[in-house]
């Protein structure tokens, strides 16, 4: 998961240790190595990069509260537990938006004023998330993680806490709903 997502995994896990051991100072530098990323995936799960924000800031929340009350074990790397604590998050956003009503944005404040690339970004994010919408939250996080963020199987086994086996059985039912969807249309 090295090259995948841009960090050195002994650093990470070095600061993490030390996080624990009581240097919450050390979690800045978990945060600079790993905001990117997981900012990344956080967007592409919920198709909003302002969400997006919020629920990282979230994550860290989490993440930082486990490490200095000693939940968090390291058993599994301190990357996959962080990408862990990333979907999860995301996927709870996901079902408190769909729990709250919304009002659509009148035609005229959907893109920022003089469009420009921040504005196709957001359009591409919210047709990404439309389409994710079509799937089960499972199947969402581990298309997300392999097709958009470059993991193996076995990354997204270690994040998501499960096998390669059903990994590979979610990405199949995904690329099927998605591609029975867009034959429809």
């Amino acid at each position: 998961m090295k090259e995948a997502i841009g960090w050195c995994v002994s650093d990470l896990e070095e600061a993490a240790r030390r996080v624990a051991a009581g240097d919450r100072g050390a979690f800045e530098a978990i945060v600079r190595a790993t905001q990117r990323p997981l900012l990344r995936a956080a967007a592409r799960i919920l198709g909003n990069p302002e969400e997006a924000l919020d629920v990282l800031q979230e994550a860290y929340m989490r993440a930082f509260d486990a490490l200095v009350g000693h939940s968090f074990d390291f058993r599994s790397r301190v990357s996959s537990w962080l990408y862990r604590v990333v979907v999860n998050a995301s996927l709870d956003a996901l079902r408190a938006r769909r729990r709250r009503p919304t009002v659509p944005l009148p035609e005229d404040h959907r893109e920022p004023a003089g469009g420009g690339s921040e504005g196709e970004v957001r359009v591409a994010l919210a047709e990404l998330g439309e389409m994710l919408d079509l799937l089960p939250e499972d199947q969402r996080a581990a298309l997300v993680l392999r097709e958009l963020e470059g993991m193996s199987n076995a990354e997204v086994a270690e994040v998501l806490e499960t096998t390669e086996g059903a990994i590979e059985q979610r990405l199949i039912r995904a690329r099927a709903t998605l591609r029975r969807r867009f034959d429809e249309s």
